[in-house]
């Protein structure tokens, strides 16, 4: 079941396009904002009140590699592994986070506190290695820095 302020939310979406099912991908944020992730129950819920079948939902949902059909942590890991960043030490952090979390791409550590994910570009080549976590975006990675940065994360 949908909250109020998820509907509301989801209608002011609606009435921004011409098709209702085109709100589909801002009605799955909405309530993903809220709960975290989309869960059968909420993807259904969502189905009903866009008016599409929860297979065709499901079919955006998991298109869409920033929508999450399972349980995150509460800081998502983005870590950017483009041939930018590739070339300029991507491995070198993605096995320093590896070891500093003890997880791979995929998986959440047990606290719930991180998720890591591969990204396939956040727009910062000239800058790389990149990662973002939740809406921050660091750039000019080192394994020193990365230290910095997880600590500021809780």
């Amino acid at each position: 079941m949908l909250s109020k302020e998820e509907i509301r939310s989801i209608d002011h979406e609606i009435a921004l396009v011409p098709v209702r099912r085109a709100a589909c991908i801002e009605a799955l944020k909405i309530v993903q904002h809220h709960r975290g992730w989309i869960s059968d129950e909420s993807l259904h819920a969502i189905a009903a009140h866009m008016e599409m079948s929860a297979e065709e939902l499901d079919s955006v949902a998991t298109f869409y590699n920033l929508i999450f059909r399972k349980p995150v942590g509460r800081n998502i890991i983005l870590l950017c592994d483009s041939i930018s960043c590739y070339v300029m030490g991507y491995e070198k952090i993605y096995e320093h986070l590896q070891t500093l979390l003890h997880i791979k791409f995929g998986e959440t550590t047990p606290d719930y506190r991180f998720t890591l994910l591969p990204n396939p570009c956040l727009g910062s080549c000239d800058h790389a290695p990149t990662l973002m976590i939740n809406q921050d975006t660091y750039r000019d990675l080192t394994n020193e820095k990365l230290d910095d940065i997880l600590k500021e994360y809780k």
